[in-house]
């Protein structure tokens, strides 16, 4: 049985299979390439520099999502919102994927493990 609070990450540690530095890599990847959308925004021309740190301040001060306040200070629509968060799915790298991307764990042997995982956790 697998601890419930127990992360990929630290399960393939557990295994042998990764190391720790492993798992920094691979989080230090997912962070470049997991963009906020705030990020996302001001690629597209859409959000000021401004605007999007006075944003991130509201956020922290309300614990809101970011795109409902840049909705409710009219610094994006709905639909740019919502166009943003599709973005950001589809682009989104897990941190198996990560681990594949940087050669340290082949797809086969992620996917396998993955799947023993969730079913530990789920027992």
């Amino acid at each position: 049985m697998v601890n419930k609070q127990l992360l990929f990450g630290q399960y393939l540690l557990e295994k042998g299979l990764i190391t720790i530095y492993d798992i920094f890599n691979a989080r230090m990847l997912q962070k470049r390439l997991n963009r906020k959308i705030g990020e996302l925004a001001m690629d597209r021309g859409w959000l000021a520099k401004e605007d999007l740190e006075r944003t991130l301040v509201i956020q922290e001060e309300k614990l809101v999502r970011f795109g409902e306040i840049a909705v409710e200070e009219g610094f994006l629509s709905v639909e740019q919102v919502e166009e943003l968060l599709e973005e950001q799915k589809d682009n989104y790298v897990f941190f198996g994927e990560a681990l594949v991307r940087m050669g340290v764990i082949a797809e086969d042997e992620m996917t396998r493990n993955l799947k023993e995982f969730n079913t530990a956790r789920s027992e």
